[in-house]
């Protein structure tokens, strides 16, 4: 459920929306709104060819895209894990994007699963 719940002043990341200009701070700002949302943790275990062809390079270069933090790392069984957390809108595509990214030839079986977020992530890693 999304309330509206403070407007926020960061500094620009992305284009679009309004932007201000802060002489003492020497920054662009963006004007947006906070809305209190649910956060959501995305579990998702990838298998077929996935280790030793750049599988987590390239998650970790389409996450830099997301609203998303987290994980990913190789099992000892030849699958790859995805932990991630964020809206859950924004993390469906993500995982779209991951597909999209040119990986898809190389996944068999992906087996996704949700859950509350725990907050434990900053950033985006590979764990090795």
């Amino acid at each position: 459920m999304r309330e509206p719940a403070a407007l926020w002043l960061y500094p620009l990341r992305r284009t679009g929306g309004e932007v201000i200009f802060l002489p003492g701070e020497g920054l662009l700002w963006h004007i947006g709104q906070h809305w209190t949302v649910n956060r959501a943790r995305m579990q998702v275990f990838y298998s077929g060819r996935v280790q030793g062809v750049g599988f987590r390079y390239t998650v970790k270069t389409v996450a830099g895209g997301y609203e998303a933090v987290g994980v990913i790392r190789n099992l000892p069984d030849g699958r790859v894990e995805l932990l991630a957390e964020g809206v859950r809108d924004e993390l469906e595509a993500f995982r779209a994007a991951i597909r999209e990214s040119g990986l898809d030839g190389f996944i068999d079986d992906e087996t996704v699963s949700w859950s509350e977020a725990k907050n434990e992530f900053r950033g985006f890693e590979i764990v090795r």
